[in-house]
């Protein structure tokens, strides 16, 4: 309860004043453009409001953004021989669905969710208006360890979500697309949503608990990745310049794509070591030998 009553006077302090940037200047520093670029974001403005916009502002952005390649490529019959599932058609009536859906999830689903979490953040140790800024190593760093974080949760709750009881009520809503395009990532039941998402932003916060301090510049940076993830995943497309031909350990849409198409493998979002650590992949190594017994016949 104690805690609780915390968050609430956390969120009482953010909501009610505004932020003078200057304070957040160490004495005798000079922070640099991108420094300075950062503070004016939240200089005279209230902060959990700034950060919540930024947050919106930049999910949206780098969301749809991500999937507008994959949509053009729907109509380049050039790159049609690229596309996974290339028997079944995405109809402009199956976008729109989606994007309809999507829309009402962004909005009432996760807005709220991001308005939340700078309380929690900020209890964690997440710093947000701090400076210096962190370096790219430390970043590099720390994402490289949420990934792995974010692909352990997101293994054992899929396959969690694949028993039958909890497939038919939440998670059958994100298999209607059985040939998924780049929009079809976030297509899920509120529920899903929000369980998934934990992964996402609770491994910044287990790792301001126990091994040192993250800052925002750095969570907005993770996420960004992560969504470029999610979104070339379910983007029904394999390149030869997919990233999981230069990183073998790496899934992808090759990867991902298989459990859409046969509702079972392929648990993991970002790796392949977990599947095939636990053999939940035996079906899909089947169907990649298949092929390419198939391709070998052709050529």
């Amino acid at each position: 309860m104690d805690r609780v009553a915390v968050v609430l006077e956390y969120v009482r302090e953010m909501a009610s004043g505004t932020m003078d940037v200057s304070q957040k200047i160490p004495a005798g520093y000079t922070p640099s453009l991108i420094e300075r670029t950062w503070l004016s974001l939240f200089d005279g403005r209230n902060e959990l409001l700034t950060f919540t916009a930024i947050a919106f502002i930049m999910h949206e952005m780098v969301y749809f953004g991500r999937y507008l390649p994959f949509l053009a490529c729907d109509y380049i019959p050039a790159l049609r021989k690229y596309k996974i599932q290339d028997n079944k058609e995405v109809t402009d009536d199956m976008k729109w669905k989606c994007l309809r859906k999507l829309l009402l999830t962004h909005f009432f689903i996760e807005g709220p969710l991001m308005l939340g979490f700078l309380p929690v953040a900020k209890l964690a140790g997440i710093r947000t208006t701090e400076l210096p800024l962190p370096g790219w190593q430390e970043m590099a760093m720390q994402i490289a360890v949420f990934f792995v974080l974010e692909d352990l949760w997101h293994y054992w709750v899929h396959r969690l979500f694949h028993w039958g009881p909890l497939y038919r009520a939440v998670h059958k809503v994100h298999h209607e697309f059985s040939a998924p395009f780049g929009m079809t990532a976030e297509y899920a039941h509120p529920l899903e949503t929000v369980i998934f998402g934990q992964g996402t932003i609770g491994g910044p916060v287990l790792y301001c608990s126990y091994i040192g301090s993250v800052h925002a510049v750095t969570m907005f940076m993770w996420i960004t990745l992560r969504l470029f993830q999610a979104v070339d995943a379910h983007s029904g497309y394999d390149f030869p310049w997919s990233l999981h031909n230069v990183l073998p350990f790496w899934a992808g849409a090759d990867h991902h794509d298989y459990h859409h198409a046969a509702f079972v493998n392929n648990f993991s979002s970002s790796f392949r070591w977990w599947d095939r650590m636990f053999g939940t992949d035996i079906k899909y190594q089947a169907h990649k030998a298949r092929q390419a017994k198939l391709k070998a016949k052709v050529e």
